[in-house]
């Protein structure tokens, strides 16, 4: 199968690896020519094969994402597919899905989790649309998802926006996890007159205990390179993700107590300097690159 992907940043660059180490050709295009294998969106879509051509968007929600999926419209025809893979609000799914309809594109979302470390161990997938469409683009699916059982990293949630609404609830519940395992980190740094080696206790909880985790693996991580966490500040941003949820939760009248702390717990890091927010800051870098404050900034 050939592969059309627009946006080639972290995320996107690790998977076209990923894809094409496990038999799916790939087209990339990204506005910065050092990556991108062609010159243009229009040059991506000409290399692919006519009638049955599918295009992962992978790009940041908003006008980015609705700009280029207008410029896929125009570019595409009657048969083809576009997946948009980023955290796009799902409730701008069904507009983009009928705006391609409109010329016969089919329409996918996709919710994608794994960050940086996706390209080794795989993607978790949650994805929304036609079942028709989704099979068409299942070899896509299973060259991203990790090794074993479909199920266990790869579902359809529904139809149009349930994949992007899936992965707005899994990110709240991403902060929820990140911020408990954060203040754990904080009360144990809190009584250093008792708690003598506080990286070497969470590290003890990552095997056998009922806390561990992936994410809880990360956290070593980021403390056997940086102990007290002092090359970072305390200041941790929101994807937009976490307040959807809780908008979300608002709007069901679904209490959610935790992820809604979580979140308020971020925008007080961006007034206060606090341990339990380094934690979060490091586990958001160690799990997706993503950009942090040195310490003293």
């Amino acid at each position: 199968m050939r592969l059309g992907l627009v946006g080639l940043g972290k995320m996107g660059a690790n998977m076209r690896r990923r894809l094409r180490e496990h038999g799916v050709e790939v087209v990339g295009y990204d506005r910065d020519r050092e990556v991108s294998d062609v010159d243009s969106l229009a040059a991506m879509v000409e290399a692919l094969s006519p009638g049955s051509r599918a295009v992962w968007v992978m790009v940041p929600a908003g006008e980015i994402t609705d700009g280029v999926l207008t410029e896929l419209a125009g570019l595409l025809s009657s048969g083809d597919l576009v997946v948009d893979g980023g955290n796009t609000a799902y409730t701008d799914d069904a507009a983009h899905a009928a705006m391609l309809a409109e010329r016969g594109i089919g329409f996918v979302d996709a919710g994608v989790s794994g960050g940086v470390w996706g390209e080794r161990y795989g993607y978790g997938l949650m994805v929304g649309g036609d079942a028709e469409h989704v099979a068409a683009l299942m070899p896509v699916f299973d060259a991203l998802r990790p090794e074993g059982p479909r199920e266990e990293g790869f579902v359809h949630v529904g139809p149009v926006g349930a994949g992007h609404f899936a992965k707005m609830v899994h990110n709240g519940v991403e902060y929820g996890l990140m911020q408990a395992y954060a203040e754990g980190y904080e009360l144990l740094s809190a009584k250093s007159d008792l708690v003598t080696d506080v990286p070497a206790t969470i590290r003890a909880w990552s095997r056998g205990t009922v806390v561990r985790s992936w994410l809880l693996d990360l956290l070593v991580a980021a403390l056997a390179d940086d102990p007290e966490l002092a090359r970072l500040d305390a200041w941790v941003a929101d994807s937009g993700e976490g307040r959807w949820t809780v908008n979300e939760a608002i709007d069901l009248a679904v209490p959610a107590p935790v992820i809604s702390a979580a979140l308020f717990a971020r925008f007080a890091s961006r007034q206060d300097r606090s341990p339990a927010m380094k934690a979060v800051a490091a586990l958001r870098q160690q799990f997706g690159g993503h950009a942090v404050r040195p310490a003293g900034s």
